[in-house]
């Protein structure tokens, strides 16, 4: 719930977290977590316009943000948007 992206100064994008199965149990949680973020149409369309892409997390104990993300991890995001 704390993590988040965000394009240009469009909302900021929440993940949908660990839809695929459990992973978790009164006795024990997986090492592994997956996070798939939904990108609008006018999301998209910004960062191929060249719109910053920033990420970051908003959790009590631990807040960071990347404002810009990193050129070449925003090129491989927008080849997986094609």
């Amino acid at each position: 719930n704390s993590v988040w992206l965000q394009v240009g100064d469009l909302p900021l994008i929440r993940p949908i977290a660990d839809e695929d199965l459990a992973r978790s149990d009164e006795h024990k949680t997986s090492a592994v977590h997956f996070m798939r973020f939904e990108l609008t149409d006018d999301q998209v369309a910004a960062l191929k316009n060249g719109a910053v892409l920033a990420a970051g997390i908003d959790h009590d104990a631990y807040q960071v943000e990347i404002r810009p993300v990193a050129g070449n991890i925003c090129q491989s995001l927008l080849g997986d948007l094609d």
